[in-house]
């Protein structure tokens, strides 16, 4: 039997009428009413027979969501679960991918302002204050950038990259490479600055390479840099960017992990399919799609609030691309005579 009405008013402790009236007058209740309502009904699966079925269908039914790059499979996760959770409010989301090009961006978030009733811009490239007023009156969320004017989900990847550090210093690298991605990505900059920190805090030497693509091809072009570095271990700014390094010092002789130990950023499934397999810093952009939503859905019902601010952990994953620093000359000599 399908749930009832009268099952949401019990569940969320109201009456019958103030459950009916969530979804056929919504603005005749209060925020957090409304709000327990609504989840009661996507908990037991109720669906209003009215084309209103919440307060989030009636003022948020159309969420534009724009990405640099829908081919990352990072990103296609963010959208997968941020259309996830828009789907059980009966938001229809909108995807805009803008190939990393800022002034891309600018013209797409200035044609969605007023078209779309909310607004989420993953990883932009834009300055947070220009992002702020292209969107206008327009409720919008920004992951992956601050800002005090609106609401934000951000990865912290300095813990990431902590642990990364920590790894590598215990399997005795005190040399270490940093292959940057685009400098216009808010996220490279604190990447930067983060494995500056820890690399300074513990003592490690550290090389910060001129930034590349952040694809595969990014990666393979700075796999020559890093040799050229003497470093015995790199971080990259992405996953696609470390295996593009693996592939291209095996390309000039060189072993992975045996004379160059790699870790990525992102976790994405690319990192368990690469040989060997990427050690790589999670970032749970599955789960900042849930929260981005979320945000959306509460910031419809109450536009007055405080814009939030969500942090979301970060997580060294050990695969089989670092491994224990050893002299390049040596290793050459081992290799060769087995």
């Amino acid at each position: 039997m399908a749930p009832t009405l009268t099952q949401v008013a019990e569940r969320a402790g109201v009456s019958l009428s103030t459950a009916s009236r969530a979804f056929s007058a919504p603005e005749r209740i209060g925020p957090e009413t409304l709000a327990r309502i609504i989840a009661v009904a996507d908990e037991i699966g109720y669906a209003a027979s009215s084309p209103a079925r919440s307060a989030g269908s009636r003022v948020a039914t159309t969420v534009a969501v724009v990405v640099p790059d829908i081919g990352h499979t990072v990103f296609g996760s963010f959208v997968k679960s941020a259309q996830a959770q828009g789907w059980h409010r009966r938001q229809t989301i909108v995807l805009t991918d803008t190939d990393g090009d800022p002034d891309r961006e600018r013209e797409v978030i200035g044609e969605l302002e007023g078209r779309v009733d909310a607004l989420v811009v993953c990883a932009p490239r834009l300055p947070a204050e220009d992002i702020v007023q292209l969107a206008g009156e327009t409720p919008l969320v920004l992951v992956n950038r601050f800002s005090d004017q609106c609401d934000c989900v951000v990865a912290d990847s300095e813990d990431g990259i902590r642990q990364a550090v920590d790894y590598l210093v215990a399997l005795g690298h005190s040399h270490i490479a940093y292959v940057q991605g685009s400098p216009q990505s808010w996220s490279n900059a604190r990447r930067v600055s983060a494995v500056e920190e820890s690399c300074r805090m513990r003592g490690v030497s550290l090389d910060v390479l001129g930034w590349q693509q952040e694809t595969l091809a990014g990666g393979h072009a700075a796999a020559a840099s890093v040799i050229a570095t003497g470093a015995t271990a790199v971080m990259t700014h992405n996953d696609p960017m470390a295996i593009g390094v693996m592939n291209g010092v095996r390309a000039m002789g060189f072993s992975v992990p045996e004379q160059l130990s790699v870790i990525g950023i992102d976790d994405s499934p690319l990192a368990e399919l690469s040989h060997p397999a990427l050690t790589s810093i999670s970032v749970p952009m599955a789960k900042a799609g849930v929260v981005s939503s979320d945000l959306v859905f509460q910031r419809a019902l109450d536009r007055a609030a405080a814009p939030r601010e969500i942090h979301l952990p970060t997580q060294l994953v050990v695969r089989g691309s670092a491994g224990p620093a050893t002299d390049r000359d040596s290793a050459t000599i081992r290799r060769s005579t087995r």
